[in-house]
């Protein structure tokens, strides 16, 4: 066996690793990757002999690409590409012994690489589509900073610290922009129940078979525009959509809130995509239910007191008015250091004495008040704004942080339906809804950010091939290619994969015999080749110096560096222990040498002729 063989598959078990660290244990296939990755470990440490180092070499490629299944985005991907390219490596330096060296096996592996890319080409376009699975990460506690969680009590928080972790990517259809920034409402999670202090969302913990929606969802018409989100590990079911559109996932379910809910557990990446057009059963005119108007009476008499002047009213709508109007005339300021609210009356010591509080504050109070009302009203929390992110590379998209968190509220009007309402908005100090007023953008102007943003871009665009070939897309290549011959299409596949392995090999072969032999005399073959093309060729029987002498002596411009080749090919050639660096040497001084033959002599037609 060569000596580079151990080296290289240990090198390769640590890139396989690395692409481990980002698993979660929640998912059984994330398991299997751990033990497997374990027992190959194991057995390389055991290995001794060629047999077993070759099973070590299979497990290895087979670890990668349960690797590749797991995590499809652009930088796993390519952490996984050079995993197989040192498995590669180190596969061929037990087959092939001592003699090659590291360069040699990397530049033979990734030729082995290049041409299996046409079979995996082939596979991609025609097999059916396999949902990838991305799972990475995992979930991460918000406590008392900025980020979602499923419950929420703002009067428990007396400060509020901004994380500026990454939320999300979202991206538009080709050609498409975001919406405008005082549009940017991205929900995740629907609060509906109230017990005076807390709101909790009504879902179940994971989007279950029969929950929501229980039918599939639709395919995507041909040419509807797609968006794609690539979201960060939350600990959450629910995902962050912008509320229109339907999923094309299958294991995501819209429930009759409006929340998007995933049936794989929180703690994983996800990459998933969403059509332009809602569904017929949109979610907005859903009706409410008697949770929507449940709240516990006499923990907040002050508001109730308010409220029940606005139950006067004529209608739902004017009752919001009026509570628009009532917040907008009192000095409300937003900070992040409001203090924590007394158990005793919570919002109506906000309300009417401290007036200082972030959105949980506002969206809380405002909907409590339109319950006491008799509008029907809910809490939804999600991320309001983000950064309009155009690459240098790749389509552009809204970056979203964890400070980018909101909260906000719903109401639901007869003949209108579910409305939103943020009533953080009409207190002093929103800087967001200055900046939607006024068109700013927030910009991150550190360098590190900027090329964590290119880096992004280019990640959503492997997504978007990677998720835009979906199953819709290969059946309209298969009845482009087939039409009505459908049933062909395992022939099709096989034919088109014996003609790659067949290109493949003869790709392989012809590098083989390129590469192959000694490079002393295939460096004085590519040298004499030069020369003929020229119309300078060795006569019968001449020996090199003889042939190099006369050369000289006809075109004196290339006495030099033909005489130094020459010299040094012939040290090379009758030494008893030609070294590398020699080699290498004499590669150089033919390369010049071949350079110079555009400039020390005259053109093919010139030399025939004669002219100096």
């Amino acid at each position: 066996m060569s000596r580079a063989a151990a080296p290289l598959q240990w090198l390769t078990m640590g890139l396989l690793a690395v692409g481990l660290l980002g698993l979660s244990p929640a998912l059984s296939l994330s398991l299997l990757a751990f033990g497997l990755a374990v027992l190959t470990a194991l057995k390389l440490r055991e290995a001794r002999n060629l047999e077993e180092r070759r099973v070590v070499a299979l497990l290895q490629l087979v670890c990668a690409g349960l690797l590749a299944a797991l995590r499809p985005e652009l930088g796993p991907s390519l952490l996984q590409g050079l995993a197989i390219l040192m498995a590669l490596a180190g596969l061929l330096a037990l087959e092939l012994g001592a003699g090659p060296d590291w360069k040699a096996l990397m530049r033979r592996s990734l030729q082995v690489l290049l041409a299996a890319l046409p079979i995996a080409l082939v596979l991609f376009l025609l097999l059916p589509r396999l949902m990838p699975f991305s799972n990475l990460g995992t979930g991460q506690g918000m406590g008392a900073m900025t980020g979602l969680s499923d419950s929420m009590e703002p009067g428990s928080i007396s400060r509020l610290a901004v994380s500026r972790a990454a939320a999300a990517r979202v991206a538009f259809p080709l050609g498409g922009g975001p919406p405008p920034l005082e549009q940017r409402f991205w929900r995740v999670l629907v609060h509906e129940r109230f017990d005076g202090r807390r709101w909790r969302s009504a879902a179940p913990p994971f989007a279950r078979p029969g929950a929501g929606q229980p039918t599939p969802p639709p395919p995507a018409a041909p040419g509807e525009g797609i968006q794609l989100w690539l979201i960060e590990p939350s600990g959450l079911s629910a995902v962050p959509w912008s509320g229109a559109g339907r999923p094309l996932s299958p294991d995501l379910t819209l429930q009759r809130s409006g929340e998007l809910l995933n049936r794989a557990p929180g703690s994983q990446r996800r990459v998933y995509a969403l059509t332009q057009t809602a569904d017929r059963g949109d979610w907005r005119s859903q009706p409410p239910g008697p949770i929507d108007l449940v709240l516990p009476r006499g923990e907040n008499p002050r508001l109730e007191a308010l409220a029940a002047d606005w139950r006067r009213l004529g209608s739902d709508r004017e009752r919001l008015n009026a509570a628009g109007g009532w917040f907008r005339s009192q000095p409300f300021r937003y900070t992040l250091e409001p203090g924590a609210l007394p158990r005793q009356a919570p919002l109506d010591h906000f309300l009417f004495e401290s007036r200082l509080g972030f959105c949980g504050h506002y969206a809380s109070a405002f909907t409590t008040l339109m319950r006491a009302a008799g509008v029907p009203a809910r809490v939804v929390s999600g991320y309001r704004g983000g950064q309009w992110v155009q690459p240098v590379g790749g389509s552009g998209y809204v970056d979203l942080r964890q400070a980018d968190a909101h909260a906000w509220s719903e109401v639901w009007l007869q003949g209108e339906g579910w409305q939103r309402v943020d009533p953080t908005a009409w207190a002093d100090g929103d800087s967001l809804a200055r900046a939607a007023a006024t068109g700013e953008r927030t910009t991150g102007t550190a360098p590190w950010n900027w090329l964590q943003q290119q880096w992004w871009g280019l990640d959503i665009a492997w997504a978007r091939w990677w998720l835009g070939y979906d199953s819709e897309q290969q059946q309209a290549l298969v009845q482009r290619l087939l039409g009505d011959q459908r049933h062909l299409l395992g022939l099709v596949v096989l034919l088109a994969v014996a003609l790659s392995l067949a290109a493949s090999l003869g790709g392989l072969g012809w590098l083989g015999r390129r590469r192959s032999g000694d490079p002393l005399r295939l460096e004085l073959d590519r040298t004499l080749r030069a020369l003929a093309r020229q119309g300078l060729a060795p006569q019968a029987g001449e020996t090199l110096p003889v042939f190099a002498q006369r050369l000289a002596q006809q075109w004196p411009a290339l006495a030099g560096p033909l005489n130094a080749y020459v010299a040094h090919y012939q040290r090379q050639r009758f030494t008893s222990t030609p070294s590398r660096s020699g080699r290498r040497e004499t590669q150089r001084l033919g390369r010049a040498l071949r350079r110079s033959l555009h400039t020390g002599i005259p053109s093919k037609e010139a030399v025939q002729r004669g002219d100096r």
